[in-house]
Formats: structure tokens, C-alpha cells, sequence
């Protein structure tokens, strides 16, 4: 009896070492067979093409014969090409399987939804699809959005360049004939003359803005900067609009806060608030009045000076008020011919404030008039040497002071004292 137990007990154990010795076997090997995550490693990429794809600016996808990503960089992922491991452009997921299939590479330029906006823009983007090895296929992706926009922008321009010079020069052309047609007729010639005047001004007018235009965009102002009074600004801008004001008797006022200074390039900032002030007086009516009024304000970064320029003009249209700093854009075409606009002016003075390091603003209402604020840091250096002697004087602060040209947009009392 104990023979036969020990016989059982001798047939277990070794059933048992047998089936310890297959589950290893199984065990060495399952980890042996290469399984679909070990697939999407840097190991199966050829060597030095993981170094390659590192440091190319456009985003690389590498895809192995099922399709799924061995490889991707950030940017893919950005871009939304590639989500949950796989690639998201059925498009380009066809690319590579035909390039996949005949060893063929290919080029294709795609309009892609933007994600997370919700607006519907379309995100334009190059893919070239090529082999990569015997096995993978390798996806470049290059975002055209940025060139495209820049390519639509210069386009633009250019096309309304020619327009606006066309519009002079053949009014000059159709004016020149009349002159030769009236030879006979001294009034006549001398009408058509002043005419002829109009449009050469208008014309030399338009190239000089095109020439600041391009100069305030090219240039850095502040390799030539320097401390510049604000009341010397404004007062070289009221000058400038001077002769056309008294034209229409038009008020010009300004007030605000006095010594104040701003950093920058001179000329660059007299162009700019003169603009403002220019297009004030030519979108007034006769009989109105143009404030000019500056102040300083506190920001996080230092203290700001806000130069504030109010007619009581036609006005700007809330879906035209996101668009008046565009190059040629008019709120008004017809009344900008009437005045000679070119319809670049606000755009230099946008420019003008962005390479200053400030910004320029407007406050609108059709029929009651306009506010343009010219925001600009303040030169610190000059403020902590000159501090004004003329508040401390009366005790009064900044805050204190008058200042309707920023509280009350169109003021209804009188106007500020004329700064210094």
C-alpha cells in the first residue's frame, strides 16, 4: 500500500515539474515575440533617422505597414495630424498607403480644420509623403498658414497701390488733354490747371505716405531714440493742420497734463499724432472743434503717457471700427476723395505705436465724433530729472488735474488750456 502511494506521489511530481517546465518555455517564449508597442519604438527607425527627425522644423510622422505611428513629434501633435496613435488626415493616410505600395513620393497642399477655435478656419498645411526603408513610410508636414496669410496681405497691397495711383494719374492724363483742348480759353486753362494741382498733390501725397509706410515698418525707432515732449508734439502737429482747419473754422484746443515726455523717435512720433490730428480735422464739419490732451497713466510695466486726439466728426460705425488701422481702408471713400485721404495714415500711426513699444486705440459714436488715444511709455529717466514744478505748486496731483478730453469724449463745457 505505501509502495503504490509513493508510486502516485512519484507520477504527481513529476507531472508537476513537467507542466512548471512547458509554462517557462510558454513564458520565454511570449516575451520573445515582439509585441505592437515594442513596434513603435525608436529601435525599428533606421539608425540616425530618430536624430533627423528631432531637428527638423517640419512635423514628422513615421508609419509602419498597419498604419500605426512608430514615430512623431510634437509639432504632429499640435497640429492635430496624429491622435489616440494614429494618424487623423484620411488624406494623408491614403498618401502613404499608395506611397507605401508603389515606392512612389508625393506632394499635396491641404486645407485642414483649425482645432479648438470653433470658428471654421482652415489651418493650410504641405504634406510630402516618401519610403523610408523597406517597411515605414515617413510623413513631412509644413504649416503654410503664416505664408499664406503674409502672400494674401502683400497681394492686397499691391493691388490697392495700383489702384490709388491709377486714380491721380488719370485724372492728370484726362485733365492734361482738356488743357490742350481749351488752349483758347485762358479760364478754362486756368481751371483745369488748379485741378491738374489738386491731383499732383494728392499723388505726392500718396508716395510720401507709401515711403513713411514703409520706412516706419523697416526701421527701428528706438536706435535713434530720445526723450520728446509731448506739448512740443502737439504743437507741431496743430501747425501742420493749422491752414486746414481755419479753412473749415475748425477749433483747435489742447490741455492735459503739462512736462510730460515720452520715448522714442521724433520724427517718427510727430508723424503719427499729426495723423491723427489731420484726419480730425478732415472728418469734421465746419464750425466743430479738435481737443488734444495728454496725461500719464499707471500700468504694470511703468507708467504710460496717453495722448488723446477728439473731433466731433461723422463718426465710425461699430463693424468699422476693428478696421480703420488697415492700409486703404476708408470709413468714408467718397468723402476721402473729397479730402484727399489716402487711407494709410491711421496705418502708420498703428505702426508707429507697435515699434514704440504703446499702442493706439479708438472710441467711436456715429453722428457725436471720435477718440484716438496714442499710448506710449514714458521716457523715466527725464521724468525723475525733470519732475514738474508747476503741480507740487498748486498741490494738485494728476489725478487732479483737468482732463476732459479723456473723461468726456466730446465735452460739452469749455476747452483745456493750451499747453506751454
Amino acid at each position: 500500500m505505501d509502495a503504490a502511494v509513493a508510486a502516485v506521489a512519484a507520477i504527481a511530481g513529476l507531472c508537476t515539474g513537467v507542466f512548471a517546465m512547458l509554462a517557462f518555455r510558454w513564458s520565454e517564449r511570449d516575451q520573445a515575440k515582439p509585441t505592437r508597442s515594442s513596434l513603435h519604438t525608436d529601435a525599428v527607425l533606421p539608425p540616425g533617422v530618430d536624430t533627423v527627425l528631432s531637428v527638423l522644423r517640419s512635423s514628422a510622422v513615421v508609419l509602419d505597414e498597419a498604419d500605426a505611428v512608430v514615430k512623431a513629434s510634437s509639432a504632429a501633435y499640435a497640429l492635430g495630424l496624429v491622435r489616440g496613435g494614429k494618424l487623423a488626415v484620411e488624406p494623408m493616410m491614403q498618401m502613404a498607403r499608395d506611397t507605401r505600395r508603389d515606392g512612389e513620393i508625393r506632394q499635396v497642399e491641404l486645407d485642414l480644420p483649425r482645432r479648438g477655435t470653433g470658428r471654421g478656419e482652415a489651418l493650410a498645411v504641405s504634406a510630402r509623403v516618401a519610403p523610408l526603408g523597406s517597411r515605414l513610410v515617413l510623413l513631412l508636414v509644413e504649416d503654410l498658414t503664416e505664408a499664406r496669410r503674409i502672400e494674401a496681405v502683400r497681394r492686397d497691397f499691391v493691388a490697392n497701390v495700383s489702384h490709388e495711383l491709377k486714380t491721380p494719374v488719370g485724372a492728370l492724363s484726362l485733365l492734361s488733354e482738356a488743357v490742350m483742348d481749351a488752349s483758347d480759353d485762358p479760364e478754362a486753362v486756368e481751371r483745369f490747371a488748379g485741378r491738374m494741382q489738386i491731383e499732383a498733390t494728392r499723388l505726392t501725397s500718396l508716395v510720401q505716405e507709401l515711403i513713411d509706410l514703409s520706412r516706419v515698418q523697416n526701421d527701428d525707432p528706438l536706435e535713434d531714440a530720445e526723450p520728446v515732449r509731448v506739448d512740443e508734439l502737439v504743437a507741431e502737429a496743430m501747425d501742420r493742420c493749422r491752414q486746414p482747419a481755419g479753412a473749415k473754422q475748425i477749433t483747435m484746443a489742447a490741455g492735459g497734463t503739462a512736462d510730460l515726455h515720452v520715448w522714442g523717435n521724433r520724427g517718427q512720433l510727430a508723424a503719427a499724432l499729426g495723423n491723427l490730428v489731420e484726419n480730425a480735422v478732415n472728418y469734421s464739419p465746419s464750425r466743430t472743434r479738435v481737443g488734444i490732451a495728454g496725461r500719464r497713466v499707471s500700468a504694470p510695466g511703468g507708467d504710460l503717457i496717453e495722448i488723446a486726439v477728439t473731433d466731433q466728426g461723422i463718426g465710425i460705425s461699430e463693424r468699422d471700427r476693428d478696421r480703420v488701422f488697415e492700409r486703404f481702408y476708408r470709413v468714408d471713400p467718397a468723402r476721402s476723395r473729397a479730402t484727399g485721404g489716402t487711407g494709410l495714415g491711421l496705418a502708420i500711426v498703428k505702426h508707429v505705436a507697435a515699434s514704440h513699444g504703446g499702442e493706439v486705440t479708438v472710441w467711436s459714436a456715429e453722428g457725436q465724433g471720435s477718440t484716438f488715444t496714442l499710448r506710449l511709455p514714458e521716457a523715466g529717466a527725464v521724468r525723475d530729472r525733470e519732475r514738474p514744478t508747476d503741480l507740487s505748486a498748486e498741490g494738485l496731483d494728476d489725478e487732479d488735474r483737468p482732463y476732459e478730453t479723456f473723461n468726456d469724449p466730446l465735452p460739452a463745457h469749455p476747452a483745456p488750456e493750451v499747453l506751454p
